[in-house]
Order: C-alpha cells, then sequence, then structure tokens
C-alpha cells in the first residue's frame, strides 16, 4: 500500500490534518514574518507586547461573547499548567471530573493532589462521553468540551441543583471551533495550538465572576501556592496585559491574526459552521462505506473538529496513513494510546472543507488501488 501513488488532482491542497499541533495558515506566517523584526527579542513590559496581549484579549471577549464581569486570563505553559495551577487555586476540597478520553484523564489525576479530597472521578468508555452528577462536597465540576484523543465532544452544561460549584471545562482542542455559550461555564480554559492556529507555551481561560471570586479567596486563604502557578498572579498580571514571566510571542502573534481571522469572518458562529461542513463529510462517508464507520457511535457526541474513523478488520488503517504521508497528507494516524485500527483526522477552522473533500477521495483511490 505504501507504494500507491494519488494523482495529484486527487491532492488536497494543503495535506496537514493533525489534532496538534495544528495547521497554520499561511497568512499567520506572512504577518508574523513582517512584525518580527519589531516584536521579537523585545520586553514583554513594554508597550509593543502589552499591546499584542490587550488585541488578543480584546478579540477573545469578542469572539467568545463574553457579558459583564467575564475576563481573560492568560499564563505560562500550556493545558498541563493549568491543570497543576487549578489544583492549587481553582479547586477548593473536591472536584468531580469526567474523564473519556486521555486529556480528562490528566486533569483527574491533578484533582488528586495531597492537599485535596480525593476527586469523584466519572469514567465512560472512549468514544463515549460521561455525565457530570450534583454530589455533595463538590466544588469544581470539571469536563472536556472535546475529547481530542478519541473525537467525543460534550455539550457545555451547568449541573443543576449545586449553584456554589465552579463549572470548569477543558476547551484546548474545541476553543475557536466549537460554537456554545459561555454563561454556562466559570472557566473554559485552553492552549492554543488547535483551531487557534498557534504555538505552545501559553494557556488561556475564560474566567467568569465566580471563578475569579474563588481565584482570590483561595489565595488569601494562606494555602502555598507557587508563584507560576498561582491563578492570582496570572489575574493580576493579565488586567496589565503582561505575564509574570516572559511569554511566548510567536505563540502570541500567531494567535492574535487567527482571531482577527475568525472574529471578521463571523466569530464562532461561522467556525462552527465551518468545521461541521468539514468533518460531516467525514462522517457522511464513513457511514456510506463498506469499510469504514464513525467511532463515535451517537451522532450527537461526534466532535466537529476531531473526526475519528474506525476500519473494518480486512483494513490496515495504519498502512492507509502510511500512504497518505507517503503522498504529502500527514498526521492522520490515530491517538497513540487508543489503540484502534483507525485514522483521526483534525477538521480544525483553518482546514479547507475542499481538502477534507481531497482527502476523501484520496482515501478511496488507496483503498481501490491497494
Amino acid at each position: 500500500m505504501a507504494t500507491v501513488e494519488i494523482p495529484r488532482d486527487l491532492l488536497p491542497a494543503d495535506g496537514r490534518f493533525g489534532c496538534g499541533p495544528s495547521k497554520v495558515r499561511e497568512e499567520q506566517i506572512t504577518a508574523l514574518a513582517s512584525a518580527g523584526l519589531s516584536l521579537l527579542g523585545t520586553s514583554h513590559r513594554q508597550a509593543p507586547v502589552k499591546n499584542l496581549v490587550g488585541s488578543v484579549r480584546d478579540l477573545m471577549s469578542t469572539m467568545f461573547r463574553l457579558p459583564e464581569g467575564y475576563e481573560v486570563i492568560l499564563g505560562n505553559g500550556g493545558s498541563t499548567g493549568f491543570w497543576d495551577a487549578a489544583a492549587f487555586g481553582l479547586i477548593e476540597n473536591r472536584a468531580q471530573n469526567l474523564v473519556f478520553g486521555e486529556f480528562g484523564g490528566k486533569f483527574a489525576k491533578a484533582a488528586a493532589a495531597p492537599w485535596l479530597q480525593a476527586p469523584d472521578v466519572r469514567n465512560a468508555e472512549p468514544g463515549t462521553i460521561a455525565t457530570a452528577e450534583a454530589a455533595a462536597g463538590i466544588d469544581v465540576y470539571a469536563y472536556p468540551h472535546n475529547e481530542t484523543s478519541t473525537g467525543a465532544a460534550s455539550p457545555i452544561y451547568r449541573v443543576a441543583g449545586d449553584e456554589g460549584a465552579l463549572t470548569v471545562v477543558d476547551a484546548t482542542s474545541a476553543a475557536g471551533g466549537i460554537d456554545f455559550d459561555v454563561t454556562e461555564t466559570d472557566v473554559y480554559y485552553f492552549a492554543p495550538q488547535k483551531n487557534l492556529g498557534s504555538d505552545g507555551g501559553l494557556w488561556f481561560a475564560i474566567a467568569s465572576p465566580a471563578a475569579i471570586e474563588r481565584i482570590e479567596r483561595i489565595a488569601a486563604s494562606g494555602r502555598y501556592i507557587p508563584d507560576f502557578l498561582s491563578l492570582k498572579q496570572a489575574l493580576d498580571n493579565s488586567r496589565l496585559n503582561q505575564t509574570l514571566n516572559t511569554p511566548a510571542l510567536t505563540t502570541l502573534h500567531l494567535l492574535n491574526s487567527q482571531l482577527d481571522w475568525i472574529v471578521s469572518n463571523g466569530g464562532l458562529a461561522w467556525a462552527d459552521a465551518r468545521t461541521r461542513e468539514s468533518s460531516g463529510a467525514l462522517y457522511e462517508w464513513a457511514e456510506a462505506s463498506a469499510v469504514a464507520t464513525p467511532f463515535v457511535t451517537n451522532p450527537e457526541h461526534r466532535s466537529p473538529v476531531v473526526a475519528t474513523i474506525d476500519f473494518d478488520d480486512s483494513i490496515d488503517a495504519a498502512a492507509i496513513a502510511k500512504t497518505l504521508r507517503a503522498n504529502g497528507i500527514v498526521d492522520t494516524e490515530p491517538y497513540r494510546k487508543l489503540g484502534r485500527n483507525q485514522l483521526r483526522v483534525a477538521t480544525f477552522v483553518s482546514i479547507e472543507p475542499n481538502d477534507v473533500r481531497q482527502l476523501i477521495r484520496s482515501i478511496d483511490y488507496v483503498l481501490a488501488n491497494s
């Protein structure tokens, strides 16, 4: 199968379909090259960088349609850093963590910090989603908006009957690609290297007034919190359009360009329609195929930004991915720890829907000629 040469007229114009880091648009790179000499290597406490941070925060506020009192917070590190920061400065006593893939499980491990009560972990099989339920003593309900490892997406909701608890949503692969009501969350956090077309090195969080009050109260409680993992430090610095330590300037600039592009085209509603067009093409193809099927069986839980497609045992999905890679179509392999005979395809907002259609034509050609 690796020797199959796909005709050029079947190939996507851009063959990047990875789930992270994701495709960065050429326009972002061009804008970075133009700004680089005056931006890179300059102080993050001076106007050029502070203005860039301010622009990112303003554009995020617009894209997420933030109501009065919600704030954009950013800090050094990625989502992994945020999980530890949340254990120090957001969970008061005990969290309920929904785990239906790799990344929900990582936050559950961070929530098992020794100064907290053991988290209430609700597990579901990969390809399905878990559901939060009110439980005594829980002050944070945490779940992924989109599970990058499996391609399952959860609705965004608050737990009924538990008004004092915070709703904390991992949005790394959802932010900027799936529309939702931000008022259903207290913390919507993410790293920007998926739909937001940027690099690593920073985390962002959309925080409600209740979350801000919790951050400030825990910080004043006397609990030991390292400065680097302090959400209060991140909050205070964000209000000054800066970070505690030097931020990743390339990440900020790529992000700013992407946010401007999304907002200029119609914001989250536009982005959501675009990702659903792309993923919908893949799901429709798989449902009609004799050898493929969507991994997530419930259509309501199929991710619009990460499509996972299982193949019949008669087909070697790894060989398909290898052939695609040899033809310039890259990063369609499944999540390494899932161990399934499948392809995983990012349909993030930067990916052209027509390139997804060309990918499908390429897969069909490989299947027919191997």
